[in-house]
């Protein structure tokens, strides 16, 4: 098929300058739709690295792609999904599958509030994929696309709506190291009390335990092999801490309910590996007859920061999955998958792979 992309998605890190990078690509490339956001490490089924840029073309006579933005997420979350889903045009339900790349401004928080009414107001007929934008590791601000504008506090979306099947596959290889403990105090982002004690408490307990090392002045080394987890009932929704306060809270990523029941959780290297494979070849089923034409993968900085190298092996296990289909990608703060039959929402530290059918 002749002509310019239908649409681009493209992620970059904070290293370039956003409107520039955008404009280059508007006047190389002309697509119809361009979206994105920063990230924290990009990739494709070819090439991996930091400070680089990442973005997959899509051009088909089988889609119908819609770009849209929500603005003003710390203030209202709900009502930024309810400006994304007003352009949708998949909701008359006439085109069989629905499914929607969602970026947003996690550090702006009420991520879980977003996908939680985007899931709402679409009736849960959309499938989502996509995550929180990055700035390589700093947490210091994050930025949406949409054409060649750049935006903070803000989501942006490219609805896809196709004639043949898309798939969204979610995994995560953590299960809980000791025992369960309940969310007693939080304020946002910040946990501030489990089981009644300072958080920072439970961590340091934790780690006598498990005769680990943490240092309260830098225990990102520690929070990296040792995050939330959740109990949802179905399984366990992630969440990374970051840091601790003075007062002995911890910042973490995303959200927590309060008096929610929460493990702290353990992986290995392997364990996030096989948890990608999974992820893709669900999605690849879900396919039915039809064969992978390109993806889009998710995972989060914590994920690469902890596995360094062998992060690789992750992305090689994607490749595989997907039998020689590209895919492009990014590391999120956050990633944001709804799937029929798994566990759907705002995650940390979980692999999020969107398929596309050739």
């Amino acid at each position: 098929m002749d002509g310019p992309p239908d649409a681009i998605v493209v992620f970059a890190s904070s290293a370039f300058d956003y409107t520039r990078l955008l404009g280059e690509l508007k006047r190389l490339c002309s697509p119809h739709l361009l979206m994105g956001s920063s990230s924290a490490g990009e990739f494709t089924h070819a090439h991996r690295g930091t400070g680089t840029a990442s973005a997959l073309a899509i051009r088909s006579a089988e889609m119908k792609l819609t770009a849209t933005l929500g603005r003003h997420i710390s203030s209202d979350g709900r009502s930024a999904a309810r400006d994304m889903v007003a352009d949708f045009r998949g909701l008359d339900g006439r085109h069989p599958y629905r499914a929607a790349i969602v970026m947003t401004d996690a550090l702006a928080g009420h991520a879980e509030a977003l996908v939680d009414e985007l899931t709402l107001l679409t009736s849960g007929s959309y499938l989502l994929a996509g995550g929180g934008a990055g700035d390589d590791a700093k947490f210091s601000k994050t930025h949406v696309f949409l054409d060649t504008e750049v935006y903070s506090d803000a989501a942006v979306a490219l609805e896809i709506l196709s004639h043949k099947p898309i798939a969204v596959g979610v995994g995560h290889g953590w299960i809980p190291a000791g025992n369960p403990m309940h969310a007693t105090e939080v304020q946002g982002m910040r946990l501030v009390g489990l089981d009644g004690m300072p958080a920072v408490e439970a961590f340091e307990q934790h780690a006598a335990a498990m005769g680990q090392s943490f240092d309260r002045d830098n225990p990102m080394p520690f929070f990296l092999h040792n995050i939330i987890g959740i109990d949802t009932g179905q399984g366990y929704r992630l969440r990374v801490p970051l840091s601790v306060n003075a007062d002995g809270s911890v910042d973490c990523a995303a959200e927590i309910p309060e008096q929610s029941r929460v493990f702290l959780m353990k992986t290995t290297g392997e364990s996030a590996s096989m948890a990608a494979a999974r992820a893709t070849r669900s999605a690849v089923e879900a396919l039915e007859s039809h064969e992978p034409g390109a993806a889009l993968f998710f995972d989060c900085v914590a994920t690469r920061l902890r596995l360094g190298d062998e992060f690789g092996k992750e992305l090689s296990s994607v490749g595989e999955g997907l039998t020689g289909a590209p895919f492009v990608g990014c590391n999120t703060y956050g990633q944001i998958a709804r799937s029929d039959g798994q566990f759907s929402g705002f995650h940390n530290c979980t692999a999020v792979v969107l398929v596309l059918s050739r």
